[in-house]
């Protein structure tokens, strides 16, 4: 009996809407799994994301928005000691986050908001939402050239009905 052998599933989601001016990228990047795994499988992801910004970006602006699956410092999550190696706060997952930002993609509500405590994901468990011990993984990226159009950024956290909170950014 011969074997096949087992392709790689694909994990993250993305949709690439096309404007005059700009792209706007909808993301949901694969999470690394307690235990961490699928890290291989995200950094290959990373990379390759990155990649794919790049090449739009050769043409036009680009606005990258979604679940990007990393706290990317420790203001960006209540509990970074106790979560340091889980997936979502390695290092590794971490500096793919700052290739994004070293390739010139603005963190927009960064921008805005230098302090910790705002958040965009939080567990079902504990109550964790009401007492606000969340993580913020959900981000609005732009490509540098749009920063001077950029007004304001947001985490409305007021909006329930997911583990998530929106994100919004208003550009001129």
């Amino acid at each position: 009996m011969r074997g096949r052998a087992a392709r790689p599933r694909r994990r993250g989601r993305t949709l690439a809407l096309e404007f005059p001016d700009f792209f706007v990228v909808s993301v949901y990047t694969p999470n690394a799994q307690r235990g961490l795994l699928r890290l291989q499988d995200r950094m290959r992801w990373d990379a390759a994301f990155l990649a794919y910004l790049q090449r739009l970006e050769r043409e036009k602006p680009v606005m990258a928005c979604g679940d990007f699956n990393v706290a990317h410092r420790e203001i960006d999550l209540a509990n970074p000691r106790q979560n340091v190696n889980n997936a979502g706060f390695t290092p590794q997952e971490r500096a793919g986050f700052d290739a994004l930002i070293a390739a010139g993609f603005v963190d927009t509500f960064r921008e805005f908001e230098p302090g910790g405590g705002h958040y965009t994901w939080w567990t079902w468990r504990v109550d964790a939402r009401a007492r606000n011990i969340g993580w913020r993984i959900d981000y609005a990226l732009i490509s540098a050239s749009l920063r001077p159009r950029l007004r304001s950024a947001s985490i409305l956290d007021d909006i329930h009905g997911s583990d998530h909170c929106p994100v919004g950014i208003v550009l001129d």
